[in-house]
């Protein structure tokens, strides 16, 4: 895994073999960011990381001058890992929580610019992940949220949804 933007382009991320994680490939989160460019503007953007595993999605936001990033997971160790990655670089902007990611939408209160969401394929509630975010108006007008999962997943049923794009097993979901 390595950061492949911003101030922090080129830098080797090396988590711990043992914590439980799927991380985003460097193809996908390359093809993902590709996509975002040219759609948003990073500096300055507002971002919740949910199911956030090893942080590669937060640091990367937080390498392109992402003012904000929220990372949300409920594994101390990835947590631990995330914070102390973040400190190691100086990327203040991103704060971790230790949280079961649906507990703490059901409390979340603040808008963001963007939402990333990476749960476990396996899980059975990846579908309630937009209603929950649109129910509850977490984004701020204009913004976007992804949800990576297995291709052969359909999120499509969203009023929300705009388009789906695939990467081998993986797809991000893309909803505004």
């Amino acid at each position: 895994m390595r950061i492949i933007g911003g101030s922090l382009r080129g830098l080797r991320l090396n988590p711990p073999k043992n914590l439980p994680v799927r991380p985003t490939t460097d193809l996908a989160k390359e093809a993902l960011f590709n996509i975002l460019q040219n759609q948003i503007e990073f500096e300055g953007l507002k971002v919740l990381d949910l199911f956030c595993g090893t942080g590669n999605i937060s640091l990367e936001f937080a390498s392109r001058e992402a003012a904000q990033v929220i990372a949300v997971d409920r594994s101390i160790p990835c947590v631990n890992y995330v914070k102390d990655t973040a400190k190691q670089h100086h990327l203040d902007q991103i704060k971790t929580y230790k949280a079961d990611v649906f507990k703490f939408l059901e409390i979340e209160t603040e808008k963001f610019d963007l939402i990333f969401a990476d749960p476990p394929y396996d899980l059975n509630r990846i579908p309630e992940i937009p209603k929950i975010i649109f129910d509850k108006r977490l984004l701020n007008p204009g913004g976007m949220l992804i949800v990576e999962h297995q291709s052969m997943q359909n999120l499509s049923n969203h009023p929300a949804f705009v388009e789906q794009r695939k990467y081998g097993h993986s797809s991000f979901s893309f909803f505004r």
